[in-house]
């Protein structure tokens, strides 16, 4: 049993496990160096208000996925940016769904109109994530270039609320 709860203090260094593991794996987020719980906390508190964390978590409240959203300079006002992270071998399972279900209340309670999604062209999974969602192709941005040097393409999806 999966419980989708908003995320405290207390969950940022298992959050910041599970991405690990995604960005030692590669291939489906822009990051590329390790992330510490501090690091995860002060995103979280960096929040103009404008943000909404949740955790998935399994039956010993451990957590199997995150997902995000905040304001970002690059976006307007009424636009959110969103992040989804699944623990390795834990997707398709529904984890992704019962978060989604979390944040877009969270957004319509902040005020959003919509939500953007930036994802690596390679990330397959990410692609048919947000796609399964509702999220419609916008835009492109043709070689972005990672922390460590390495171009890829994104595809910037946004979802009306």
């Amino acid at each position: 049993m999966i419980n989708v709860r908003a995320a405290i203090a207390l969950d940022a260094s298992s959050m910041a496990r599970l991405l690990n593991v995604i960005i030692a794996e590669g291939g489906t987020t822009a990051l590329t160096k390790p992330v510490t719980g501090s690091d995860i906390q002060d995103r979280m508190n960096a929040s103009d208000g404008r943000s909404a964390w949740h955790v998935a978590v399994n039956e010993a409240e451990e957590v199997v996925g995150f997902q995000w959203i905040a304001s970002a300079t690059y976006l307007p006002a009424e636009a959110a940016e969103i992040a989804t992270f699944v623990q390795v071998g834990q997707t398709g399972l529904g984890i992704g769904s019962k978060l989604f279900k979390a944040t877009t209340a969270a957004a319509k309670d902040i005020g959003y109109k919509w939500i953007n999604a930036n994802i690596r062209a390679d990330n397959e999974g990410g692609l048919i994530y947000y796609q399964s969602r509702g999220f419609v192709d916008y835009g492109r941005i043709e070689d972005y270039e990672l922390a460590d040097g390495t171009l890829v393409d994104k595809v910037l999806k946004r979802y009306d609320l």
